[in-house]
């Protein structure tokens, strides 16, 4: 029995022959089917992991996705804030493991970094396409870092965006954010947080701020329809939107009990949360009447993402052709002796 092997080798060789629109366009179609239909959502607890790192400032952490009678998917995922300008690394590194739900074994394995950002980017535009006004143009990025790119890219497949406005407290990440967008084609300025929140029909805060350091929002300026992805935030103690703008808000959470625990609305209490995303997705009248008012998405991105995600991997490396196969696993000749060699 062989398991799918996909390098970052395959990968690159998937998007440079399916193209970057593609994978995107698929992943969010694959998750907002996901996200409506109970039966294929499966079993998602939230996920867990240990502090580490330089004054446990990064974590590594495991999400687990079941779905019983088929297969158990397991992202492994270090956050990192120093790994760009220390190891010229992402902030975000991990692997992908799918295993057989009556076997237990390994069947896949595979790059988690790529998958990770464009699932983030998808549930983004979801919520979007749900709380956001219909025809936003501006979108504004507080954070210019990897995640930005796959969330502007992900938000222009859904709406007609004709600019983007984009601060960073390092001036060279907010600097270099048009050239690496530029495939998109959008007007990009580099403007200070109260520009962006008294412009921006859409805002994304995708930083890596510290424990007890936010918000990153000032909420003063904010347009009365603004919809707001919130992704940061992933650590307790760690939230980028002021709580006074969350009172005020409809919040809908990616994974409710997540979220209230290392999320934005680890800020508020459960009544004072909408629905999650999940519902909205099968019943779209529930965000339609939210759009004029200010909405928050609560992205602190969950398991059945990541499945979804894999499964697009995977059924694009299928249809192109492209993964090793391996025999990772000691599978012996006599089941019942560890030392009999196939």
């Amino acid at each position: 029995m062989e398991t799918t092997v996909l390098t970052r080798q395959h990968v690159a060789k998937i998007v440079q022959e399916k193209g970057l629109d593609l994978f995107m366009d698929r992943m969010i179609d694959r998750l907002d089917e996901a996200f409506r239909e109970e039966s294929r959502r499966g079993i998602t607890p939230a996920r867990d992991g240990f502090l580490r790192g330089p004054e446990n400032t990064a974590i590594l952490e495991w999400m687990p996705h079941h779905q019983p009678g088929d297969s158990i998917t397991i992202k492994t995922v270090a956050y990192t804030p120093t790994n760009p300008a220390t190891h010229q690394l992402p902030t975000i590194v991990g692997t992908m493991a799918r295993y057989d739900d009556e076997t237990g074994r390994l069947l896949a394995i595979g790059d988690g970094i790529l998958p990770t950002a464009v699932r983030t980017g998808a549930a983004s535009a979801i919520a979007s396409r749900l709380l956001a006004r219909p025809g936003s143009r501006v979108l504004g990025l507080v954070g210019a870092g990897a995640q930005a790119v796959t969330q502007t890219h992900a938000l222009s497949r859904v709406f007609p965006l004709d600019r983007v406005l984009v601060h960073d407290i390092e001036p060279a990440h907010a600097a270099s954010f048009a050239e690496r967008v530029e495939f998109l084609g959008i007007d990009v300025e580099v403007a200070p947080v109260t520009e962006i929140e008294a412009a921006s029909d859409i805002i994304c805060t995708v930083t890596s701020v510290g424990v007890g350091d936010g918000p990153v929002l000032q909420g003063e300026r904010l347009r009365p329809h603004v919809h707001i992805n919130a992704i940061g935030a992933d650590l307790i103690g760690k939230y980028e939107v002021p709580r006074s703008v969350l009172k005020s808000a409809f919040v809908t959470p990616d994974h409710r009990g997540q979220a209230l625990r290392e999320g934005e609305c680890q800020q508020l209490d459960a009544g004072d949360l909408g629905p999650e995303l999940t519902v909205l997705c099968a019943d779209p009248a529930l965000a339609e009447a939210r759009r004029e008012g200010l909405t928050v998405f609560d992205s602190t991105g969950f398991a059945l993402e990541d499945r979804v995600a894999f499964d697009v991997l995977l059924e694009l490396a299928e249809e192109a052709g492209i993964g090793d196969r391996a025999q990772l696993e000691h599978l012996p000749e006599d089941a019942l002796n560890p030392y009999s060699f196939q």
